[in-house]
């Protein structure tokens, strides 16, 4: 597409599938050494084999630190370390409030929040420790806004992320790094798509200003606008992609 990432180095959680796959295939198309990392080893070296472009795969559960640092520490070898940080890799449920529990909980809270949060604690250290400009982008979910149900944990845990984006803004910006966050919403993914979310494409389309079903590169292109240096004045924002679905 463009090389406007060209000698930059990004990492995208969360990439076997879906959008996190469509996100390092776009940032790889721009010129980025992409790092594709997933839970899933198989499906994130199948992923970086597909991609292309140098990328390759690193496996790691986003929840562990041991595994996280471990995960830093082998992009610190590969290539000098992370310019472009994009946290996508989380736990999409679908639990009515009256099932939730402490166990439900804490799991989606553990890797949606906490999850996020262990990897960019690596990701700004390293950043900050070869003088490096980079980009945190997160994605959260328009799911904040509209207050969707049977995803109390989810709903929680993204809005948690979006908070956490304008701290960290604030806490970074003196140091070249931007925080945003990008809130899709019903994307149609391999992992919607074999879920009881698939079924509600048709009430979300009655709601939105642009007709469709949203694609997983639709939040690739903002991402890698969000990762550019044409983005270099944006920071501590949120940014909507649901082709109008929830207007604010």
């Amino acid at each position: 597409m463009s090389g406007r990432l060209s000698g930059r180095t990004a990492l995208v959680t969360g990439a076997a599938q879906g959008i996190g796959k469509a996100i390092a295939a776009r940032l790889a198309a721009d010129g980025a050494t992409v790092v594709v990392s997933d839970i899933n080893a198989e499906g994130a070296a199948a992923a970086a084999a597909s991609i292309g472009h140098g990328a390759f795969a690193i496996a790691a559960d986003i929840s562990d630190p041991d595994a996280v640092a471990a995960l830093f520490a082998q992009i610190d070898d590969r290539t000098g370390g992370v310019d472009v940080l994009v946290n996508n890799a989380s736990i999409v449920p679908f639990v009515p409030w009256d099932d939730v529990d402490l166990a439900h909980w804490r799991k989606i809270i553990d890797v949606n929040l906490t999850g996020t949060f262990i990897v960019t604690r690596a990701a700004t250290d390293q950043m900050r420790a070869k003088k490096k400009a980079g980009r945190v982008i997160s994605i959260a979910s328009n799911t904040f806004f509209a207050g969707t149900p049977n995803m109390a944990a989810y709903v929680a845990a993204k809005g948690g992320v979006i908070g956490f984006t304008r701290a960290l803004a604030t806490e970074l910006g003196q140091h070249g790094i931007t925080a945003n966050a990008v809130t899709p919403g019903l994307i149609e993914s391999q992992g919607v798509k074999t879920s009881p979310h698939n079924g509600a494409f048709e009430f979300v389309e009655m709601l939105q200003a642009v007709k469709g079903k949203g694609q997983p590169e639709h939040i690739a292109d903002v991402v890698s606008f969000l990762a550019s240096d044409d983005a270099r004045w944006m920071t501590g924002q949120t940014i909507n992609v649901d082709a109008g679905m929830v207007r604010h």
